[in-house]
């Protein structure tokens, strides 16, 4: 049987196995890491101790992770690679309809939701971070 994500998933979230792969897996958002912690310090085993194996935990990690989830950059297409490229080689200077394709370029590898906007230091910070990702390939 192939060991993926479903397997895991599969598994009682008690056993050993199960909770070494989770300790491997980053952290989706602030639920985890609160439990990451906790786990470290001990504070989930005297919750547990207290509360019981149900203490809720798993219900206010779900609902934290929600709230705020980190965002995991997508890696760029090849059009868009490519559009990023002339862009920059242009020295990184926009018309309307480029400045539109950059936001969406930009919302879809960030999973942000930039709207358009006239501020220069806003537009400057997106181009410098789209720069980045672009210099990433190059490596």
């Amino acid at each position: 049987m192939e060991k993926n994500t479903e397997y895991y998933l599969g598994l009682d979230k008690r056993s050993k196995e199960y909770k070494e792969w989770k300790k491997q897996q980053p952290s989706e958002g602030l639920g985890d890491t609160i439990e990451k912690i906790s786990e470290a310090t001990g504070i989930k085993k005297a919750v547990e101790w207290l509360a019981g194996e149900d203490c809720g935990c798993d219900k206010r990690k779900e609902s934290l992770n929600k709230i705020w989830r980190y965002r995991n950059t997508n890696c760029l297409t090849e059009s868009e690679y490519e559009w990023l490229t002339g862009f920059f080689a242009q020295g990184g200077t926009y018309r309307p309809s480029g400045k539109r394709k950059l936001f969406t370029i930009y919302n879809r590898v960030f999973n942000a939701r930039q709207g358009d906007t006239t501020c220069k230091s806003c537009i400057r910070d997106i181009v410098n971070k789209m720069r980045k990702v672009h210099m990433a390939y190059n490596d």
